[in-house]
């Protein structure tokens, strides 16, 4: 396990931070007073999207790492919650590589912790924003082999960059470092699903000092262009192979996909 040399920020605890909300929504308890304010105020539903995120994850990991991926760069990471994507595909390919990625340091402290790779694998880590997709890339070249197919998760993040920060952009800018046979993977808040729950958790986020920016099917969409959606598509987080489970998809305001970088 190696991490960024820089030396992290304090952590800010006047301030919700997503990482930290999602941490409580999910059950952890590593979040402070004004994250606990944001999600306490959160419809239930919130904790079911968060869990619902968690496990989309789980099988897209495992999903990629069944077909030989070995290489993973998980942006957006959150405070580790086990288990961590790491321990799901190195249970597959135990060489597995896996970069970690998130903007809070209390990430940095636990990561150093827990996303401790397995003997035969690496993992690492670096305390950067999405908003730096290059700075983020070469960081992650230092581990991972950029002339062989990697993983890119980007989970229940994007929704945290507004339009106005080229959202669409800043995707497209990671995905084009990526080479051919890679994959795209991605679960993105739902503003038309259940609208009415959107505006809500948008609301309360907002109050919070946090600005989201959920999107419709057709904008969530746009993020895969270029790319080859796997089966079975765009869906909700809860019917992304969704046999995989056991039991029927319950309804979820998550889409996600996953998505192959041609060649």
């Amino acid at each position: 396990m190696t991490t960024d040399p820089q030396s992290p920020p304090a952590i800010d605890t006047s301030k919700a931070h997503p990482a930290r909300v999602y941490d409580w929504l999910l059950g952890g308890k590593d979040n402070y007073p004004i994250d606990e304010a944001v999600a306490e105020k959160l419809p239930p539903e919130a904790r079911d999207a968060a869990r619902q995120n968690r496990q989309f994850m789980h099988r897209a990991a495992a999903w990629l790492a069944a077909r030989g991926v070995d290489q993973f760069l998980d942006i957006g990471t959150g405070i580790p919650t086990e288990p961590n994507l790491h321990q799901v595909v190195q249970k597959i390919v135990p060489t597995a590589k896996v970069v970690y990625a998130d903007n809070d340091p209390i990430v940095l402290r636990h990561a150093e912790a827990l996303l401790v790779s397995g003997t035969e694998g690496v993992t690492d880590y670096i305390e950067a924003d999405v908003r730096q997709p290059l700075r983020i890339v070469e960081h992650a070249r230092h581990i991972l082999d950029f002339d062989r197919p990697i993983a890119l998760s980007l989970i229940a993040l994007i929704h945290f960059i507004p339009d106005e920060q080229d959202a669409h952009g800043i995707v497209r800018d990671l995905v084009a470092t990526l080479p051919a046979g890679s994959y795209l993977v991605m679960s993105h808040a739902a503003s038309d699903l259940f609208p009415e729950l959107a505006e809500q958790v948008t609301a309360e986020y907002a109050r919070g000092g946090i600005t989201l920016g959920f999107r419709t099917r057709p904008e969530v969409n746009r993020f895969f262009d270029g790319l080859d959606l796997v089966a079975p598509g765009l869906v909700t987080a809860t019917e992304w192979d969704a046999e995989a489970t056991g039991a029927p998809p319950e309804p979820s305001g998550i889409y996600a996909g996953v998505a192959r970088v041609r060649s």
